[in-house]
């Protein structure tokens, strides 16, 4: 079933305590440097198209007055950031030296991709994965 909409995907947004810090930590960990950046509005974008941004609590409760849903204190979001990638390994790495906490390290899945999992330093959850398999059995592939 096909839906017509005028909706075009513009980011990702992580509301995180220390805007500053995330943002050098997804620089060293991931290479992506800021595309925009409002100190003032505790407010940031990253890589070249924008797709994940960090803004700051207050950020939030500015945007949603009275409605913003801050997070419990509990430290893993339910969110996964997930990036593409032919070394899982060297990423994986890459993350945790950056201060990343390890969540599973890097193994091959019954289909064939390669897959890892960190726990960046605001509790989002990075997955690091091999792009799938060309299958001959899959005919959507």
């Amino acid at each position: 079933m096909s839906m017509r909409t005028d909706l075009t995907f513009a980011s990702v947004v992580l509301y995180v305590d220390d805007v500053p810090a995330v943002l050098d930590f997804y620089h060293r960990a991931f290479g992506l440097e800021p595309r925009f950046y409002d100190e003032a509005a505790g407010f940031a974008e990253l890589g070249a198209d924008g797709a994940i941004a960090l803004a700051s609590h207050s950020a939030g409760e500015f945007m949603m007055p009275g409605a913003y849903p801050r997070p419990p204190s509990a430290r893993r979001s339910g969110v996964e950031i997930a990036f593409w990638t032919e070394d899982v390994a060297g990423a994986f790495e890459r993350a945790v030296g950056a201060g990343a906490v390890a969540v599973t390290p890097p193994r091959e899945m019954p289909w064939g991709q390669t897959v890892a999992y960190v726990e960046s330093v605001e509790g989002t959850i990075v997955g690091f994965v091999t792009p799938a398999p060309e299958s001959a059995d899959d005919p959507a592939m």
